[in-house]
């Protein structure tokens, strides 16, 4: 981790494209007009396509940075995916970030894909992905095979983070990426996740510089505190089914309550699985209330972390979530431009 303030990112949030891009895009210039450095879009094939919103995004603002959180090699072949990258760093004239990840097991199920050796996969992701960006040719055999693979177009680099949240991937992506989006939102998560984090750092080639740790968290602000909570059981449900065993553990939630909320998300049955979060559930994996009390959780996680993501759903109602965000970023010593 580090505290260089030139960063691209300190203070983001996630957007989830569950509405016409040109609404996403809106909120993308309601991002920027608060004050705020970057808007990540969502990816999950039952909403729009991150990249189409991301290339809205990009014609609706000026400053801010600009990038999938996050897509995955399983779906999409890594060397799509950085030409995908690479097309909205030029478009966006050099404001795009890479959020790549391993993919979510149920989602991934539903498609009939298996996250088979995701360690391997995400790793030699990333390495293909930053190799094309320089403008280099990309040859690998084993777990991602490219051959002779090349961008025919003028390339430049743009910051890898990796969505991480189990303990290998993270030490992994602290050693190879340029920054980590850990899911996580309280502060045990965070101590929890450290160490793996340092031994990565301490693996880490000098020539790949230093590494950013952002906190991707789940937030739903509003100033009704039980229209925030409500609004924050769907994210938390996806949250709980792609959450590895000993994370869950780790909270002291029920196994079975677990069970039933990733049970009814592989059978599609959404609303089940909403309707199967419990407040337990909410309060380990959403900093969701008034403002003041959003306020406050963050305060604690700014301790331990170089920024922060407010992922889905930002709130009840998405304009004003951000408008209470910005005010809220203003507050901090280093907040809102």
């Amino acid at each position: 981790m580090h505290d260089d303030n030139t960063h691209p990112v300190r203070w983001g949030v996630e957007l989830t494209p569950d509405a016409p891009v040109s609404a996403i895009g809106r909120l993308a210039a309601d991002v920027e007009a608060v004050g705020l450095d970057a808007a990540f879009i969502s990816n999950h094939y039952g909403n729009r396509d991150p990249i189409v919103a991301l290339t809205r995004c990009a014609g609706e603002t000026d400053r801010i940075r600009l990038g999938p959180g996050v897509v995955n090699p399983y779906e999409t072949h890594p060397v799509r995916l950085a030409s995908q990258l690479a097309t909205l760093n030029e478009l966006s004239d050099g404001r795009a970030v890479f959020g790549i990840g391993a993919g979510d097991r149920s989602t991934l199920r539903t498609m009939g894909i298996d996250r088979d050796r995701p360690l391997a996969v995400v790793r030699e992701s990333i390495h293909v992905v930053r190799t094309l960006l320089a403008g280099e040719r990309s040859n690998r055999s084993g777990t991602i095979e490219t051959s002779a693979a090349s961008l025919n177009y003028p390339t430049d680099p743009a910051p890898i983070y990796l969505g991480a949240q189990g303990p290998q991937m993270l030490a992994m992506g602290a050693s190879v990426a340029d920054g980590i989006l850990f899911n996580g939102a309280t502060l045990a998560d965070y101590h929890e996740a450290l160490p793996d984090i340092r031994r990565g750092i301490d693996q880490r080639p000098d020539d790949h510089g230093p590494v950013s740790v952002l906190g991707f968290a789940s937030v739903s602000v509003d100033e009704d505190r039980e229209e925030a909570r409500f609004a924050a059981r769907k994210p938390v449900a996806y949250i709980v089914a792609g959450a590895p065993d000993p994370i869950a553990e780790r909270h002291d939630l029920d196994p079975d309550a677990v069970s039933a909320v990733r049970d009814a998300l592989e059978a599609n049955d959404r609303e089940s699985a909403y309707d199967r979060v419990t407040e337990s559930m909410i309060d380990a994996f959403c900093i969701a209330g008034t403002p003041d009390a959003v306020a406050a959780r963050l305060e604690t996680l700014t301790t331990v972390v170089d920024g922060i993501v407010a992922a889905s759903p930002l709130g009840p109602d998405r304009p004003t979530a951000i408008d209470l965000l910005g005010g809220i970023v203003r507050e901090f010593p280093d907040g809102a431009r």
